[in-house]
């Protein structure tokens, strides 16, 4: 077999129902438990694995669509598969769900890419650099002091000095969180707040104007993402420090594209378990870089490990409960060493594998 010739043979996929560790909100949702939808690709003796952090209907969907579609294709033309797949949802729409699909296959393909060549993901791409700085990232509305303060330990632990906490809920107590962070960390932290879209365009420019004076320097989402024409109206009025943010709701470059054209935000932000995979999250970076406007990534750290080493990516979100998932369930998983994560190089594709046995009980069925 040639080596650059090689057929997927299989795909399987599968989702698990994970507990979070305690009830969670922020300023417009709340849940108990997170969903990983798990694929793998199989094909010249390796497979490699992808994943998207979504409901269970997107595991229906590659297994009932996107599966069979791709079966007997070249593994290393990911563009084609891509294509392929996108022209297999055209009826159900390209955001959403089957955004989420592709993104899990599209990540697995490039993890079973770098296995056959039998080197690590980052040196595929090309690396950019060796490390890349990561932020905490949890501050549930629903906290109790005590739970913030524990979250804030672990964060210290790691080295972190950029912390987010979610708001939205309650202002008055929203700005007596955020004096606690200074508190908790002698006032030697950057302070991230994301409000996931709870406030009107005018509330949250009072709100960002308040939240720069407590010294904030990072405000995501003080609209609906979906709004841009507020997040621009934002953007354009707020006082510094701060730096509106958004984007990890951008399920194809169009979004994006829209919201660097208009200037909507000061940094973008982007989700390989949505965006489409890797491909179109590197894509995405690039078109970023036209704008020169900089690109942090949202959750799932250790997927977007090596592209993030590979591309201009300014930083990661540590997200607390896929940092959790991550660790308990991948081999591979790393740990924030003085704030920043760092590839393993001696491990191909993108260095992770589902302990199966461990997440056989969170089997969705």
């Amino acid at each position: 077999m040639e080596r650059n010739i090689v057929l997927v043979k299989h795909v399987h996929v599968s989702a698990y129902k994970i507990p979070t560790q305690t009830f969670e909100a922020d300023g417009t949702l709340d849940w108990d438990h997170t969903i990983l939808v798990y694929v793998e690709i199989s094909g010249g003796g390796k497979t490699g694995i992808g994943y998207s952090y979504a409901s269970y209907a997107t595991a229906i969907l590659i297994k009932e669509m996107l599966s069979e579609r791709i079966t007997g294709m070249n593994v290393f033309d990911i563009p084609s598969i891509g294509y392929q797949m996108i022209h297999a949802i055209r009826n159900q729409g390209r955001d959403g769900i089957s955004s989420m699909a592709i993104s899990a296959i599209d990540t697995a393909l490039w993890d079973l890419k770098a296995k056959l060549l039998d080197i690590s993901l980052v040196k595929l791409l090309g690396s950019l650099k060796e490390k890349v700085a990561v932020y905490g990232s949890g501050g549930f509305t629903n906290y109790s002091d005590q739970q913030l303060e524990d979250q804030v330990k672990l964060w210290q632990s790691f080295g972190m000095n950029k912390i987010k906490i979610k708001i939205g809920r309650n202002a008055i107590e929203d700005e007596s969180r955020i004096l606690k962070l200074q508190k908790y960390y002698g006032g030697k932290t950057e302070i991230f707040v994301d409000a996931n879209g709870a406030y009107l365009k005018k509330e949250a420019l009072y709100y960002s104007k308040r939240f720069a004076e407590l010294g904030v320097v990072w405000f995501e989402e003080p609209v609906s993402s979906d709004d841009i024409d507020s997040l621009k109206y934002i953007t354009e009025k707020v006082p510094p420090p701060i730096n509106i943010t958004a984007g990890e709701y951008g399920y194809n470059l169009f979004y994006f594209n829209r919201m660097l054209k208009e200037r909507a935000v000061d940094i973008l932000q982007i989700d390989a378990s949505r965006c489409g995979g890797f491909s179109e999250m590197i894509k995405a970076i690039n078109l970023a870089e036209t704008y020169n406007i900089p690109v942090s990534t949202h959750c799932a750290p250790s997927l977007h490990l090596h592209v993030a080493c590979a591309t201009n990516i300014i930083h990661m979100e540590y997200f607390f409960d896929h940092y959790k998932i991550e660790k308990e369930l991948f081999d591979g998983a790393i740990t924030p060493v003085n704030g920043y994560l760092k590839p393993d190089y001696s491990r191909p594709g993108i260095g992770l594998e589902l302990k199966k046995k461990d997440a056989e009980k969170f089997l969705y069925r």
